[in-house]
């Protein structure tokens, strides 16, 4: 992927990946209609009084385990059985202030209402359900609906949008709570097989298999400025709905919560993104706790230093790093003299920055991109750390001392 500063460099916030094309796995409901949404949802009709806890209907018959299928079959279907009951379908409803977002035909006026629906699993038998930021983002009404039927309208106790993460709290009886069982995205391996369980286009409750593509993606949260290390890449489908529920490994721990895809078509086209489960094991305690997550941050925008900028830096052409190209005013980089880009140079016809810092290590732990610095800090570091970075300015190394500071939200 080239980089400039005119299209194909993309400045990445400490916390901030690589932004691509991405389509969150949201979905909205128009008139019955299925449409999908970006950073919002579609009119619909304005929203009743708030409906009480419905009556659970009779428990649904259990998912029967073939006998007469091969070892994958059972397998597979040993997991929706056993995992089915912990996925939940959630329905929200939002109001539109402003404008509203553009749809290209539909152009939905201020204080109308919209509908949508994403996935989500439980987390305890204390009635906490995590999902996405983006399914419950802004809703007004949040209702959940169980495998056995049941609805129960859910609170929003916890947010955070830089991973994309929130927690919901439903008053449900705790005999009636199957809490997912947690693996290690830490563990994980391409082609190791990938399940996922969610209710695509409203389809309740619906299983896809394939495995994990691939692993360490950082990708653009969609919610916040800033990025989400270590996504988990699959070819299982996802499709609008997905948002929120499980992906989960053949044993059916979760391994991931499904976030996104990238697709021309708004719809699977095999190139879909979960957040990794050891992230989402370090936020979701904070917020049932607290209602949101504080990151550590380090106050720059960078890039990967490839050949052509290391060359005109008079570096080696194999020099690694992340280049520094922005030094936010008054952050802990600026204070600790971090020194951002102060000069270009042209690539076929684009102005490139270049000029600035290069990290090549933190805390001794080398950085060979940006996607380094972006984990290290995410995974190893709180705010009010001392961390120091070793960098290349002028062709020459030298330790610069940094006290992260708290991300802005």
């Amino acid at each position: 992927m080239g980089r400039s500063s005119n299209g194909r460099m993309l400045a990445l916030w400490i916390a901030v990946g690589f932004l691509v094309l991405v389509l969150m796995c949201g979905s909205c409901l128009v008139g019955g209609l299925l449409v999908r949404q970006v950073g919002g949802f579609l009119p619909a009709e304005a929203p009743t009084a708030a409906p009480t806890v419905a009556a659970a209907p009779p428990t649904a018959a259990p998912v029967v385990v073939p006998t007469n299928g091969d070892a994958e079959e059972q397998l597979v279907a040993a997991v929706y059985q056993r995992v089915a009951p912990s996925v939940v379908h959630i329905r929200v409803v939002q109001r539109i202030s402003g404008n509203g977002p553009d749809f290209g035909f539909i152009h939905p006026p201020a204080g109308s209402f919209m509908q949508g629906e994403g996935s989500g699993f439980v987390w305890d038998t204390s009635g906490h359900i995590v999902t996405n930021y983006h399914v419950v983002e802004d809703a007004e009404q949040v209702e959940v609906t169980f495998l056995d039927g049941s609805r129960v309208l859910a609170e929003v106790v916890g947010t955070d949008p830089d991973s994309d993460l929130a927690v919901l709290q439903v008053d449900m009886p705790a005999e009636r709570l199957f809490p997912v069982a947690l693996g290690d995205s830490d563990a994980l391996f391409v082609g190791q097989r990938a399940i996922a369980i969610g209710n695509p286009f409203g389809q309740e409750w619906t299983l896809t298999v394939g495995i994990i593509s691939a692993l360490g993606r950082t990708m653009s949260s969609g919610t916040s400025r800033f990025s989400i290390p270590e996504m988990i890449q699959t070819d299982a489908a996802l499709n609008p709905g997905n948002s929120g529920g499980p992906l989960l490994d053949s044993a059916g721990n979760v391994i991931g919560v499904n976030a996104m895809i990238i697709s021309r078509m708004q719809a699977s086209a095999g190139v879909g993104f979960a957040i990794p489960v050891n992230v989402v094991k370090q936020v979701v305690p904070e917020l049932v706790e607290n209602g949101h997550y504080t990151y550590p941050w380090l106050g720059i925008s960078g890039r990967d230093l490839d050949r052509d900028a290391a060359l005109a830096m008079n570096l080696s052409a194999d020099q690694w790093g992340a280049l520094v190209i922005e030094v936010v005013d008054g952050g802990p980089a600026a204070a600790a003299g971090l020194q951002g880009s102060d000069d270009t140079y042209t690539f076929y016809g684009d102005e490139i920055p270049i000029g600035g810092d290069v990290i090549t290590a933190i805390n001794d732990t080398p950085v060979r991109t940006m996607d380094d610095l972006i984990v290290y800090l995410v995974e190893k570091t709180q705010p009010g750390q001392r961390v120091t970075l070793t960098v290349l300015r002028d062709g020459a190394e030298r330790q610069v001392e940094v006290t992260l500071g708290e991300r802005p939200r």
